[in-house]
């Protein structure tokens, strides 16, 4: 699928749909029969209590597990499964609840790694770096550039991530993600483990992301101020089944969701 066809589908039109989705592991069950829709130039939130199937259903998204039944409609087109080189090919960008770096790599040689699959010369011209290697190289760094000064990373472009602080590692993360220069940005717990700066931080990023740059969003966040903040529309897992859908201020008072997550209700 080419990023054209992800390009012409409208904001606001349906770019993924997930239809009756479940996903086993043995007799283990992740996932049952969950359907929901996420639609271009939004921001998507997935909630839930730990093991609800969250991190799951983004593996399903991005190809990393094949569900056990159901379909998935993306632009327009339905598929069993996705496959990871598909969907990265496709502009389908992912971060991880447990920080994947090259630690020993500055910040711009691992946002320079988010540039890999929009390479077109092979390791031999590389390596030589004369005429169209150096020019792609060139090309290259400059949109990594940007994204450094959109993420503010000026000051650490050449530091070892594996000595920076665990905030700023997520928000490398991030810039390696939107190195691809992707349509949605699949982010897994992105403010986990940060403070309340650091949460102001990413969120004030992902908003621009997605005001500025028109990317898709979809993640999974614990903390509910910034999923009722920063969303646009939010569903809700629990043991592996949707529980609930809709805006935000129809997630408050949903009685179901109160029960499993955020709160026994009274009524």
């Amino acid at each position: 699928m080419s990023l054209s066809k992800i390009k012409n589908i409208p904001f606001g039109k349906n770019i993924i749909e997930l239809k009756n989705i479940s996903l086993s592991f043995g007799g283990v069950k992740a996932l049952t029969e969950v359907s929901f829709e996420v639609k271009r130039g939004e921001v998507f939130a997935i909630i839930g209590p730990n093991g609800a199937g969250k991190s799951s259903m983004l593996n399903v998204i991005n190809g990393f597990y094949k569900p056990t039944s159901g379909k998935i409609n993306f632009a327009g087109q339905e598929r069993l499964q996705m496959e990871p080189e598909f969907a990265a090919k496709s502009g389908i960008a992912r971060t991880f609840q447990n920080i994947a770096l090259f630690k020993g790599m500055s910040t711009l040689d691992n946002l320079m790694t988010g540039r890999l699959l929009k390479q077109k010369q092979n390791l031999f011209m590389q390596a030589l770096y004369i005429g169209p290697a150096e020019k792609e190289e060139t090309f290259h760094r400059e949109k990594v550039e940007r994204v450094i000064d959109f993420l503010d990373l000026q000051s650490i472009r050449r530091t070892p991530v594996g000595s920076l602080p665990y905030g700023l590692q997520k928000r490398v993360e991030l810039g390696r993600a939107l190195a691809m220069e992707p349509e949605i940005l699949l982010l897994d717990e992105p403010m986990a483990g940060m403070n309340v700066e650091e949460k102001q931080d990413m969120s004030r990023f992902v908003l621009t992301a997605n005001h500025e740059l028109k990317t898709t969003i979809v993640l999974i966040e614990h903390d509910m101020s910034v999923v009722m903040d920063i969303s646009d529309r939010i569903v809700v897992l629990d043991y592996g089944k949707k529980i609930g859908s809709g805006k935000p201020e129809e997630i408050r008072i949903n009685k179901a969701v109160i029960d499993a997550y955020l709160g026994v209700s009274n009524d």
